[in-house]
C-alpha cells in the first residue's frame, strides 16, 4: 500500500467543498483548483481506492483530516461521480490518495525531461483563448536531436533493414540536425527504438515502418518506444507551465533567449521584438545555417531547450484544416524572425520536406 500526496497552500479561512474529478485517465495526483468560495477540486487515480483531505498550520505540518467542533474526518473521499463533502477550515490543504500496488514509473531516461500530465488554458496575445490537454505524462528530448544522435541511430539503422531519403546536415555535432523530412524523422524513431530493444510506434499495414515514403503511417502512441510529439504536446510542453504568453518565458523576444533572425520595431518590425535586426551575431559565421549547440539558451519551465529558434521541429500531426498531405512544424528556426517563433504559431510543409532549417527531437509515452 502507497500515500501518494499533493499540497497547496490557502491563506483564509473559508468552507471547503471537496469535488473529485477524472479529466485524464491515469494521470498525476493533483489538485487542479481552489477557488475563492473555498471550493477544492483534485482529480482522480485509476489506482487509488480513497482520498483524504488534511490540512495544517503550515506545510511542514503538524497533518491532521479532523475538523474538530465539528467532527467531521475527511478520510474516505471516494472516487469521482460521488457527490460533496464539506467542512470549515483553515490552512494548508492537501490530498493523499490510498493506492494498493502501485506502480513507480522508471526514472527519466537519459537526455530526456518529464513533461506533466494535465490542462493549460489561457488567452494568448495574439492567438486568442486556447485550451491545451495533455492527458498522459510523457519523456520529452531535452534538446533537439544532435548530429551526433542522428548518426549513432542511422548507422545502426541501415545495417537492420532501414533506409533514409536524407543523410542528414550539421553545423556542428553538437548542434541539431536538419535537412531531415518527417519520413525519415518517424523511421529514425521505430530505429532508436528497435536499437535499445523497446516496443516500436509507427507501422504500416500491421508491419514495422523501416522505409519509403509512406503517408498511410499508424501511430501507437502509448507504445514504450520513441516517437514525435503530437500537435497538441508540442505546444502544452514548449509552454513549459506558463499560461497565455507569446513565448515560453514570456512575452518578447531578444537574441539572449532564443536563435532567431531579429525584426525589431526599428526596422519597422514587432513591438513584442526587442533584439536587433538581423541573424544572431554569434553564429552568422561562415556558410548558412547559422544554428547554435543545443545547449546555447536556458530551458522553458518543463527543462526543455530551443522549444522556438535554432530549428523548426516535425510533429506527427497533419496540419488540421488544410486538405493534403502537409504535415505540421512547430518552432521556428535560426533564420526565423520573432512572429514565427511565437509557441502557438503552426508552419506546415509536405512531409518529403528538408531544408537547413527542419529538424525535430522524440517524446517517450510514461504508460502513466
Amino acid at each position: 500500500m502507497n500515500n501518494i500526496t499533493q499540497w497547496r497552500t490557502w491563506s483564509a479561512t473559508a468552507l471547503l467543498f471537496v469535488s473529485v474529478t477524472s479529466p485524464c485517465p491515469a494521470g498525476d495526483l493533483t489538485i487542479r483548483s481552489f477557488n475563492g468560495t473555498g471550493q477544492l477540486t483534485f482529480n482522480a487515480l485509476t489506482t487509488a481506492q480513497t482520498y483524504r483531505v488534511e490540512w495544517a498550520p503550515s506545510p511542514s505540518g503538524p497533518w491532521t483530516n479532523f475538523t474538530g467542533s465539528q467532527g467531521v474526518w475527511l478520510d474516505a473521499i471516494p472516487g469521482p461521480g460521488s457527490g460533496i463533502v464539506t467542512c470549515s477550515v483553515p490552512m494548508c490543504y492537501r490530498v493523499v490518495a490510498t493506492v494498493t500496488n502501485a506502480v513507480i514509473p522508471p526514472a527519466t531516461p537519459a537526455g530526456m525531461v518529464l513533461i506533466p500530465a494535465g490542462v493549460n488554458n489561457g488567452t494568448d496575445p495574439d492567438f486568442g483563448t486556447y485550451s491545451l490537454t495533455n492527458c498522459l505524462a510523457l519523456y520529452m528530448d531535452q534538446y533537439l536531436v544532435t548530429a551526433t544522435q542522428w548518426d549513432d541511430v542511422c548507422n545502426w539503422a541501415i545495417t537492420n533493414g532501414y533506409s533514409f531519403d536524407n543523410a542528414g546536415s550539421f553545423k556542428a555535432t553538437n548542434h541539431p540536425i536538419q535537412t531531415v523530412n518527417w519520413y525519415d524523422c518517424v523511421k529514425w524513431c521505430n530505429a532508436r527504438s528497435e536499437k535499445e530493444d523497446r516496443p516500436v510506434c509507427y507501422f504500416v499495414g500491421g508491419n514495422i515502418y523501416r522505409g519509403g515514403d509512406i503517408d498511410a503511417v499508424t501511430c501507437f502512441t502509448n507504445a514504450a518506444g520513441y516517437r514525435l510529439p503530437t500537435d497538441v504536446e508540442w505546444v502544452y510542453a514548449a509552454r513549459g507551465g506558463l499560461s497565455g504568453r507569446r513565448f515560453p518565458w514570456g512575452n518578447t523576444i531578444d537574441h539572449t533567449e532564443a536563435n532567431y533572425c531579429g525584426d525589431p520595431t526599428s526596422s519597422g518590425g514587432d513591438s513584442y521584438d526587442l533584439g536587433y535586426a538581423g541573424y544572431d551575431t554569434r553564429f552568422s559565421i561562415g556558410n548558412m545555417p547559422y544554428t547554435s549547440p543545443v545547449n546555447t539558451f536556458a530551458s522553458n519551465g518543463y527543462g526543455l531547450n530551443d522549444m522556438v529558434g535554432n530549428a523548426w521541429e516535425w510533429c506527427w500531426d497533419w496540419c488540421p484544416g488544410y486538405v493534403g498531405a502537409d504535415r505540421v512544424l512547430r518552432g521556428g528556426r535560426w533564420g526565423s524572425y520573432g512572429r514565427s517563433c511565437r509557441t502557438a504559431n503552426r508552419y506546415y510543409k509536405h512531409p518529403d520536406f528538408a531544408d537547413d532549417g527542419v529538424g525535430f527531437r522524440t517524446v517517450l509515452s510514461t504508460g502513466q
